[in-house]
């Protein structure tokens, strides 16, 4: 990043340290790609909001369907949506539910077979920023795809933690989510073709200038990013936790999960209210939610924990922590210390 400020110059402009920046821009949108392994396109964003609004406001789609779990970020269009893609008892996409949204406007012609004039965007989160649970994307893609729908995908939550689902066919990400600046992000397109320009920057599919030190930044972090994301002995506490928590009359939302994954648990406590742990947890020092980050200061009971049927009991009383990639095995340790101290008592 400051090699970015220090030879920051408008991208876009045709002078010397314009085209210095722009080559730098250039050589950044490669390197990520790459790391990536995403062989489309990639438009720099200010974050995973704003690409996914670029992708919602300008897919060549008819309509939109998203999951019942998707972060808010996804539903700006949620009073227009006629259909939702329901989930199971396990945050799994149900096939069936997400077979009928892609088929619902083809159904409505003629002929009911697919037309790319009744084309869909389907959404379907990666990782879900609640619970961790992680969606087979390869099998919703497919599906997508026989009914000529297009697939939009979250991977705020799993990029740089797990292989990116190339099957998709736009994916959003922002770089803050794997210890890179705040304030950049990306779209990932497979084809320009199934988006409408905009007119301005970004091949004229994003007006505003760039943000060349961010996007340096977002770069060198994804860089810095191994597999697996975080050592196993940093997350191994929450094991004894989870053993815990289940004898103490608490849930362990992974146990119901149908492809739990290690960064993000959904844990509630018998006897205490999210709300109260979230203070009693700020008052020992300890950052933790109640539903997504984005959606929890509303304190009112997670929507994907209503989607998943989670009893209301549990789900007032479910937290969602999670780690970073700077997360310590000790920080881990207090959590669990602290946790199992409040539920004893």
């Amino acid at each position: 990043m400051d090699e970015g400020f220090r030879l920051w110059a408008n991208p876009s402009s045709p002078h010397a340290e314009g085209r210095k920046a722009r080559s730098l821009l250039e050589g950044a949108r490669e390197r990520i790609k790459a790391m990536l392994g995403w062989d489309g396109e990639l438009i720099f964003t200010s974050g995973a909001s704003e690409a996914a609004a670029l992708a919602l406001h300008h897919a060549k789609v008819r309509d939109f369907a998203m999951s019942t779990v998707e972060h808010t970020a996804m539903l700006w269009f949620e009073n227009d949506y006629d259909d939702a893609v329901e989930v199971g008892i396990d945050g799994g996409v149900l096939a069936n539910s997400l077979e009928e949204c892609v088929w619902a406007e083809h159904k409505k012609t003629k002929t009911g077979r697919a037309a790319e004039c009744n084309r869909r965007l389907i959404g379907v989160q990666h990782l879900n920023s609640e619970t961790g649970n992680r969606q087979d994307i390869s099998a919703m893609a497919e599906i997508v795809h026989n009914g000529l729908g297009y697939l939009i995908t979250d991977c705020s939550q799993s990029a740089a933690k797990f292989a990116l689902p190339k099957e998709a066919d736009f994916a959003i990400f922002a770089a803050h989510k794997f210890g890179g600046p705040i304030g950049v992000g990306a779209l990932l397109v497979k084809d320009f073709a199934m988006l409408a320009p905009t007119g301005g920057q970004e091949r004229g599919y994003r007006p505003g200038t760039e943000n060349l030190p961010g996007v340096l930044g977002m770069a060198e972090a994804l860089n810095a990013s191994g597999y697996p994301y975080l050592a196993a002995d940093v997350l191994e506490p929450f094991d004894g936790l989870a053993e815990e928590c289940r004898k103490l009359g608490g849930t362990w939302l992974s146990d119901r999960l149908s492809d739990p994954t290690p960064y993000i648990r959904a844990i509630a406590m018998p006897n205490m209210s999210a709300t109260a742990q979230v203070m009693r947890f700020d008052m020992a020092g300890i950052s933790i939610s109640q539903g997504s980050a984005c959606s929890s200061g509303t304190m009112k009971t997670s929507r994907v924990l209503q989607a998943m049927q989670v009893e209301p009991e549990i789900a007032a009383n479910t937290i969602r922590v999670s780690v970073g990639w700077n997360t310590t095995r000790a920080e881990v340790e207090r959590f669990c210390e602290v946790w199992l101290d409040l539920a004893r008592r």
